[in-house]
C-alpha cells in the first residue's frame, strides 16, 4: 500500500517543481520591451522579404501548374 503514498507525493513534487518553472520573468520591463520591438522589427523584415518575392512571382508569370 505504500505505491499509493508514493505516487501521491511524486505528484507533488512535480507540481511544485511546474509551478517554481512556470512564470519566472527576469527581465526589467525595458528589456522586455526592447526584446519584443527586435522580435517584431526581424518579422516584419521576414514579411517585406515575402511579399516582395510573391510580387516578383505574380510579376514574372505567376501560377505554374
Amino acid at each position: 500500500m505504500t505505491r499509493g503514498n508514493q505516487r501521491d507525493t511524486d505528484r507533488a513534487k512535480a507540481q511544485k517543481k511546474a509551478n517554481a518553472a512556470k512564470g519566472k520573468n527576469t527581465m526589467s520591463g525595458t528589456e522586455y520591451q526592447k526584446t519584443k520591438e527586435d522580435a517584431a522589427t526581424i518579422m516584419r523584415e521576414k514579411q517585406k522579404k515575402a511579399d516582395e518575392k510573391r510580387a516578383a512571382e505574380a510579376a514574372a508569370g505567376g501560377k505554374k501548374k
